[in-house]
């Protein structure tokens, strides 16, 4: 490209956009890249700050940043999401569907290390809407050597940076535990909680068992309802350290394996993940989830609904950010509660 003086530049092609700013008017461009300047465009030209502009020249060794940017879009792009037009070198990545937003996230550093060109994104492993906004890309310069471009598509050229996995519809059992429940001493007062959380996915509640302090007839319950075609089951209540509580040995006599039987997470420190037959969930929920707005099963739940498998490592990593601050006013999923991952 060149730099010329805006009066000389009539007839000559504009090789970026030019945008025009008036605060709670208008942020667009009122010219766009290609457009071949008349001399009636000189004033508009200089009424937005224009005294010099660039002009295209062809050279084989640079790209424009709209050629740049798609290039970053390809890095990006996986199944289930679309771009934006190209604008002013950025292209925006959006939903398909309702899913699950995995991030590489080693990936995604090395492409912002490499200078003049920028993805920014959610955080992976949160919950999308279709239509939703997933991540942006974006060329600093007007334009950006071509062999550069071409050295860092080798760090995607294995796979993507982000993935979007759709959720799937369940079909969740659910056992409520606990002597003063079924003795009805108390109302029951978990199982709504849980039926609610499960409404905001496709799931189908097909069994739901209420069990005394017993834990092999909450093994017996959990089997039955995989036995009766649940897909997932939900262990409500039981989970601490008191004699009474036998909901984990419970749930590790089924036979399944445990991930964890703890989490850095507050609320949800005495939450439990296994995996029967290596796909069907088996969860142990501890009593804050009955009552605190957010817990560790709101940061579980996705992944499980996305059929993908979380693991003790990752679990660990949410300690940083998985104190929830129960604020007034919860706005989660849009706040740094269980961002660690």
């Amino acid at each position: 490209m060149k730099l010329i003086k805006t009066e000389d530049a009539v007839g000559q092609v504009l090789c970026h956009d030019i945008t025009q700013i008036i605060k709670g008017v208008t942020k667009d461009a009122v010219f766009r890249k290609g457009h071949i300047i008349t001399e009636e465009d000189i004033p508009v030209l200089l009424s937005v700050g224009k005294d010099h502009i660039y002009i295209w020249e062809k050279d084989d060794t640079i790209l424009h940043e709209n050629e740049a940017a798609q290039i970053l879009y390809e890095m990006c792009k996986n199944d289930h999401m679309h771009p934006s037009d190209v604008k002013e070198g950025k292209i925006e990545l959006i939903a398909d569907c309702n899913g699950l937003l995995k991030v590489d996230k080693e990936k995604l550093k090395k492409v912002n290390s490499f200078g003049e060109m920028m993805i920014a994104s959610r955080h992976g492993n949160t919950p999308v809407k279709a239509g939703d906004k997933l991540a942006g890309t974006r060329i600093i310069p007007l334009v950006i050597k071509k062999d550069k471009m071409e050295r860092v598509k080798a760090i995607c050229a294995d796979a993507p940076i982000f993935t979007l996995k759709p959720f799937h519809k369940k079909k969740a059992a659910i056992i409520t535990t606990g002597n003063e429940v079924y003795h009805g001493r108390i109302e029951d007062t978990f199982t709504p909680v849980i039926r609610e959380k499960l409404a905001e996915y496709d799931t189908e509640v097909i069994f739901h068992e209420t069990f005394d302090d017993d834990n092999q007839k909450i093994t017996d319950g959990c089997l039955a309802a995989i036995e009766a075609g649940a897909d997932l089951v939900i262990c409500t209540g039981g989970m601490s350290v008191d004699p009474d509580d036998k909901t984990p040995l419970a749930i590790k006599n089924t036979g399944a394996e445990i991930i964890s039987y703890g989490a850095p997470v507050l609320p949800g420190a005495m939450f439990l993940i296994s995996y029967y037959n290596g796909n069907v969930p088996i969860l142990g929920l501890p009593g804050c989830v009955m009552y605190a707005k957010r817990t560790i099963f709101d940061l579980v739940l996705p992944r499980i609904m996305a059929d993908d498998k979380v693991t003790a490592e990752e679990l660990a990593a949410l300690g940083e950010g998985g104190l929830c601050l129960n604020c007034d006013h919860c706005i989660y999923p849009n706040c740094g509660f269980g961002k660690g991952w």
